[in-house]
Protein backbone atom coordinates (compact mmCIF):
# COMPACT_ATOMS: atom_id res chain seq x y z
CA UNK A 1 0.00 0.00 0.00
CA UNK A 2 1.24 3.50 -0.85
CA UNK A 3 0.99 6.66 1.58
CA UNK A 4 0.96 9.96 0.14
CA UNK A 5 3.15 13.00 1.36
CA UNK A 6 3.27 16.86 0.43
CA UNK A 7 6.69 17.33 -0.18
CA UNK A 8 7.83 21.29 -0.40
CA UNK A 9 4.70 22.38 -1.16
CA UNK A 10 5.06 21.65 -4.78
CA UNK A 11 5.10 17.40 -5.25
CA UNK A 12 4.05 14.26 -3.98
CA UNK A 13 5.57 12.02 -2.44
CA UNK A 14 4.79 8.27 -2.45
CA UNK A 15 5.94 5.76 -0.88
CA UNK A 16 4.89 2.16 -0.36
CA UNK A 17 4.95 -1.58 -2.77
CA UNK A 18 1.96 -1.44 -5.10
CA UNK A 19 0.52 -0.09 -7.93
CA UNK A 20 -1.54 3.51 -7.86
CA UNK A 21 -2.84 5.85 -11.07
CA UNK A 22 -1.51 8.88 -11.66
CA UNK A 23 -1.65 11.99 -14.28
CA UNK A 24 0.42 10.83 -17.42
CA UNK A 25 4.03 12.03 -17.27
CA UNK A 26 3.99 13.39 -13.78
CA UNK A 27 6.77 11.28 -12.32
CA UNK A 28 9.80 13.49 -12.11
CA UNK A 29 11.96 11.09 -10.06
CA UNK A 30 11.84 8.05 -7.56
CA UNK A 31 13.98 5.98 -5.77
CA UNK A 32 13.30 2.10 -6.25
CA UNK A 33 11.84 -0.33 -8.74
CA UNK A 34 8.65 0.97 -10.72
CA UNK A 35 6.50 0.07 -13.66
CA UNK A 36 4.65 2.71 -15.90
CA UNK A 37 1.92 2.13 -18.15
CA UNK A 38 -0.57 4.12 -20.15
CA UNK A 39 -4.26 3.53 -19.57
CA UNK A 40 -5.48 3.75 -23.13
CA UNK A 41 -9.51 3.42 -21.49
CA UNK A 42 -8.94 4.64 -17.87
CA UNK A 43 -9.88 2.55 -14.92
CA UNK A 44 -12.99 -0.26 -14.98
CA UNK A 45 -14.19 -0.06 -11.71
CA UNK A 46 -14.56 -3.65 -11.84
CA UNK A 47 -16.26 -3.96 -15.08
CA UNK A 48 -13.56 -5.28 -17.52
CA UNK A 49 -13.35 -4.08 -20.76
CA UNK A 50 -16.64 -3.22 -21.00
CA UNK A 51 -16.52 -0.91 -18.05
CA UNK A 52 -13.41 0.76 -18.97
CA UNK A 53 -15.28 1.58 -22.42
CA UNK A 54 -18.17 3.15 -20.98
CA UNK A 55 -16.32 5.50 -18.53
CA UNK A 56 -13.78 7.16 -21.47
CA UNK A 57 -17.20 7.15 -24.12
CA UNK A 58 -18.58 9.32 -20.37
CA UNK A 59 -15.36 11.44 -20.00
CA UNK A 60 -15.17 12.17 -23.39
CA UNK A 61 -18.12 13.43 -24.06
CA UNK A 62 -18.04 15.30 -20.66
CA UNK A 63 -15.11 16.72 -20.88
CA UNK A 64 -13.50 15.09 -17.86
CA UNK A 65 -10.88 12.83 -20.08
CA UNK A 66 -7.61 13.29 -18.54
CA UNK A 67 -4.72 10.97 -19.74
CA UNK A 68 -3.85 8.53 -17.06
CA UNK A 69 -1.30 5.98 -16.65
CA UNK A 70 -0.40 3.30 -13.78
CA UNK A 71 2.38 3.22 -11.45
CA UNK A 72 3.49 -0.13 -9.98
CA UNK A 73 6.61 -0.98 -7.70
CA UNK A 74 7.76 -0.36 -4.77
CA UNK A 75 9.83 2.42 -3.00
CA UNK A 76 9.41 6.04 -3.30
CA UNK A 77 8.56 8.05 -6.50
CA UNK A 78 7.85 11.83 -6.63
CA UNK A 79 5.15 13.56 -8.76
CA UNK A 80 4.43 17.00 -9.72
CA UNK A 81 3.20 19.14 -12.81
CA UNK A 82 4.33 22.80 -13.76
CA UNK A 83 5.36 23.91 -10.49
CA UNK A 84 1.54 23.53 -8.98
CA UNK A 85 0.89 23.49 -5.58
CA UNK A 86 -0.53 20.07 -4.20
CA UNK A 87 -2.90 18.62 -1.76
CA UNK A 88 -3.30 15.53 -0.46
CA UNK A 89 -7.01 14.57 0.56
CA UNK A 90 -7.75 11.82 3.10
CA UNK A 91 -10.95 10.28 2.27
CA UNK A 92 -12.88 7.40 4.91
CA UNK A 93 -14.94 4.91 3.93
CA UNK A 94 -18.30 5.97 2.09
CA UNK A 95 -16.32 9.28 1.42
CA UNK A 96 -15.98 10.67 -2.07
CA UNK A 97 -14.13 13.56 -3.65
CA UNK A 98 -15.60 15.62 -6.44
CA UNK A 99 -12.50 17.11 -8.37
CA UNK A 100 -11.69 18.95 -11.67
CA UNK A 101 -9.86 16.55 -14.14
CA UNK A 102 -7.37 18.56 -14.69
CA UNK A 103 -6.39 18.77 -11.23
CA UNK A 104 -6.40 15.43 -10.73
CA UNK A 105 -2.73 14.22 -9.84
CA UNK A 106 -2.58 10.29 -8.41
CA UNK A 107 -5.31 7.98 -6.54
CA UNK A 108 -5.51 4.41 -5.02
CA UNK A 109 -6.67 1.90 -7.84
CA UNK A 110 -9.49 0.76 -4.94
CA UNK A 111 -11.05 4.33 -5.47
CA UNK A 112 -13.79 4.26 -7.60
CA UNK A 113 -13.63 6.49 -10.41
CA UNK A 114 -16.35 8.15 -12.24
CA UNK A 115 -18.12 11.45 -13.78
CA UNK A 116 -21.29 13.10 -11.80
CA UNK A 117 -23.66 15.55 -13.48
CA UNK A 118 -23.90 18.47 -11.07
CA UNK A 119 -26.26 20.42 -13.16
CA UNK A 120 -24.56 24.16 -13.98
CA UNK A 121 -22.13 23.90 -17.05
CA UNK A 122 -23.29 26.70 -18.29
CA UNK A 123 -21.17 28.72 -15.03
CA UNK A 124 -18.21 27.32 -15.65
CA UNK A 125 -15.93 25.22 -18.43
CA UNK A 126 -15.90 22.53 -15.81
CA UNK A 127 -19.69 23.09 -13.56
CA UNK A 128 -21.70 20.62 -15.90
CA UNK A 129 -19.77 17.90 -14.87
CA UNK A 130 -17.14 16.56 -12.55
CA UNK A 131 -14.65 13.94 -11.47
CA UNK A 132 -15.57 11.71 -8.49
CA UNK A 133 -13.39 9.20 -6.50
CA UNK A 134 -15.90 6.85 -4.11
CA UNK A 135 -14.04 5.25 -1.72
CA UNK A 136 -16.54 1.98 -1.26
CA UNK A 137 -13.36 0.02 0.64
CA UNK A 138 -12.93 -0.30 3.99
CA UNK A 139 -10.08 1.22 4.83
CA UNK A 140 -8.98 5.12 4.51
CA UNK A 141 -7.65 6.41 1.06
CA UNK A 142 -5.68 8.66 -0.70
CA UNK A 143 -6.00 11.70 -3.80
CA UNK A 144 -3.58 14.12 -4.89
CA UNK A 145 -4.90 17.07 -6.33
CA UNK A 146 -2.72 20.14 -7.94
CA UNK A 147 -3.48 23.61 -7.53
CA UNK A 148 -2.90 27.16 -9.85
CA UNK A 149 -1.28 28.44 -6.91
CA UNK A 150 -1.33 28.57 -2.87
CA UNK A 151 -4.83 26.91 -2.56
CA UNK A 152 -7.21 27.54 -0.08
CA UNK A 153 -8.54 24.89 2.26
CA UNK A 154 -12.12 26.03 3.50
CA UNK A 155 -14.77 23.97 5.78
CA UNK A 156 -18.88 24.43 4.43
CA UNK A 157 -20.68 26.29 4.87
CA UNK A 158 -18.96 28.47 2.26
CA UNK A 159 -19.75 29.95 -1.25
CA UNK A 160 -17.30 29.90 -3.87
CA UNK A 161 -16.25 31.46 -7.15
CA UNK A 162 -17.62 28.15 -9.41
CA UNK A 163 -14.29 29.30 -11.64
CA UNK A 164 -12.11 28.89 -8.75
CA UNK A 165 -13.17 25.66 -6.95
CA UNK A 166 -10.88 22.69 -7.43
CA UNK A 167 -12.32 19.91 -5.32
CA UNK A 168 -14.85 19.06 -2.55
CA UNK A 169 -15.56 16.22 0.20
CA UNK A 170 -19.15 14.63 0.01
CA UNK A 171 -20.48 11.47 1.43
CA UNK A 172 -20.58 8.64 -1.23
CA UNK A 173 -24.21 7.78 -1.18
CA UNK A 174 -25.07 11.29 -2.58
CA UNK A 175 -24.92 14.95 -1.55
CA UNK A 176 -22.53 17.36 -1.12
CA UNK A 177 -23.04 18.86 -4.69
CA UNK A 178 -22.95 22.62 -4.68
CA UNK A 179 -26.10 25.05 -4.98
CA UNK A 180 -26.13 27.55 -7.32
CA UNK A 181 -26.35 31.19 -5.80
CA UNK A 182 -27.04 34.30 -8.19
CA UNK A 183 -27.72 36.83 -5.57
CA UNK A 184 -25.80 39.07 -7.84
CA UNK A 185 -27.34 38.67 -11.08
CA UNK A 186 -29.39 41.69 -12.61
CA UNK A 187 -30.13 43.75 -15.54
CA UNK A 188 -26.66 44.81 -15.94
CA UNK A 189 -25.02 41.06 -16.38
CA UNK A 190 -27.53 40.71 -19.39
CA UNK A 191 -26.00 42.89 -21.40
CA UNK A 192 -22.34 42.18 -19.88
CA UNK A 193 -21.37 44.70 -17.45
CA UNK A 194 -21.25 43.00 -14.29
CA UNK A 195 -18.82 42.60 -11.56
CA UNK A 196 -17.42 39.66 -12.57
CA UNK A 197 -19.41 37.58 -9.70
CA UNK A 198 -22.92 37.22 -10.56
CA UNK A 199 -22.45 33.03 -9.69
CA UNK A 200 -21.54 31.09 -6.64
CA UNK A 201 -21.11 27.98 -5.81
CA UNK A 202 -22.97 27.40 -1.92
CA UNK A 203 -21.61 24.17 -0.13
CA UNK A 204 -23.73 23.34 3.21
CA UNK A 205 -22.82 20.06 4.31
CA UNK A 206 -21.75 19.75 7.69
CA UNK A 207 -18.06 19.01 7.90
CA UNK A 208 -17.05 19.31 3.86
CA UNK A 209 -13.82 20.52 2.72
CA UNK A 210 -14.19 23.01 -0.37
CA UNK A 211 -10.63 23.68 -1.99
CA UNK A 212 -10.52 26.55 -4.11
CA UNK A 213 -7.37 27.46 -5.74
CA UNK A 214 -6.45 31.59 -6.74
CA UNK A 215 -6.03 31.49 -10.34
CA UNK A 216 -9.91 31.32 -12.06
CA UNK A 217 -10.53 29.10 -15.15
CA UNK A 218 -11.88 31.66 -17.84
CA UNK A 219 -15.55 31.01 -17.48
CA UNK A 220 -17.80 29.61 -20.12
CA UNK A 221 -20.73 32.08 -20.14
CA UNK A 222 -19.78 34.91 -22.74
CA UNK A 223 -22.76 37.37 -22.74
CA UNK A 224 -21.97 40.87 -24.26
CA UNK A 225 -23.56 44.09 -25.98
CA UNK A 226 -21.37 46.51 -28.17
Amino acid sequence: MFKFYVEEELSCKIEGTGKFIAKKGAMVAFKGNFKFDKMLLGPDNGGGVMGSLLGMAKRKLTGENIELMTVEGSGVIYLAKNAYHVSVFELEPGDCLSVESENLLAFPTDLKYDIRFIGSGVLSQKGLATTVLSNFSNLPQQVAVITDGNPLMLEAPCVVDPDAVVAWTSEANGGGDPSVSMNNFSWKTAIGQTSGESYQFQFNQTNQMVLVQPSERLSGLKVSVD
